[in-house]
């Protein structure tokens, strides 16, 4: 299973939708995404990638984040970070 994917059902459990209804264009905002979900959404990739995303509020990237595909990009790059050099 992609990481796309995989993201598009944590972001569907978050606001209780069929994950078939989530594409990667899917808006957090318009889909009702609130800053809790934001965190519960990280810590969820971060136990199912294995991965650590780092999150600071103020990281200005983080305001960029506003649809599904976002989210799966900013866990692209976390899993590319801890690959080995």
């Amino acid at each position: 299973m992609q990481s796309l994917d995989i993201v598009r059902e944590i972001v569907a459990g978050q606001i209780s939708r069929d994950p078939a209804e989530v594409t990667e264009q899917t808006n957090l905002e318009e889909a009702g995404y609130d800053s809790l979900d934001v965190l519960e959404t990280i810590f969820a990739i971060e136990e199912r990638f294995k991965v650590r995303v780092p999150f600071d509020a103020n990281d200005p990237k983080l305001r960029t984040m506003k649809t599904v595909g976002d989210i799966a990009r900013i866990v692209e790059e976390a899993i590319g970070q801890q690959a080995p050099a």
